[in-house]
């Protein structure tokens, strides 16, 4: 726990970065969510203590999806450029729902490519971090669907040493096995194997 809040923080702040000058409507790798939007949603997260987000879970009679549509409005903010001053506030936060804190790293990780990619924006991860992200996603659904999604499939990094599982292959960089672990099939182009048609079928 200790070493992933500062990998979190450090990918919060790279990302506010990268956004200083945004075409905030281009719709996200979120379907429906503009890249403001998921950036809102990252701050909601980020601000969500385990009591709130019940309550709030309480409050939407456990909608989960009416939640994250909640919680994005309360920190959308007036304009572009204070939804970005919203997500500034939050980059040092260690605040966060009953999640895992490798959770908040992979939703940090997965939905700051849900915002960069479709703006062209690249970005390079530390290795460890990604690993880290990749090996949490591997062995859960929590959240998100990853586990069930690669189940008798072998993933293998291609620029870490990250690899896991049995059956057909999937390979390639670190941040595509993440991305497409978690459904973004935009991804699937930069993998290799036999594996991978699988994946576009799932």
């Amino acid at each position: 726990m200790t070493a992933t809040w500062p990998q979190i923080h450090a990918e919060r702040a790279a990302l506010a970065d990268d956004l200083s000058d945004a075409a905030w409507n281009t719709p996200s790798l979120c379907e429906g969510f503009s890249v403001r939007e998921v950036l809102a949603h990252l701050t909601a997260g980020a601000s969500l203590t385990p009591l709130r987000w019940t309550a709030g879970v309480l409050r939407c009679r456990f909608d989960f999806d009416r939640q994250v549509a909640m919680r994005l409005a309360e920190h959308l903010g007036d304009s572009p450029a204070d939804t970005l001053a919203r997500f500034r506030r939050v980059v040092t936060s260690t605040t966060k729902p009953p999640l895992p804190v490798v959770a908040m790293l992979g939703e940090t990780v997965v939905h700051g490519e849900d915002i960069r990619r479709p703006l062209g924006i690249r970005h390079e991860y530390p290795l460890e971090t990604l690993t880290a992200v990749a090996r949490y996603y591997l062995g859960s659904d929590l959240v998100v669907l990853a586990r069930g999604r690669v189940r008798g499939l072998r993933l293998a990094a291609t620029d870490s040493d990250f690899s896991g599982g049995s059956g057909p292959l999937v390979s390639g960089p670190t941040l595509a096995l993440i991305m497409a672990m978690t459904g973004r099939s935009r991804f699937l182009d930069d993998l290799d194997g036999d594996g991978v048609e699988v994946l576009r079928h799932r």
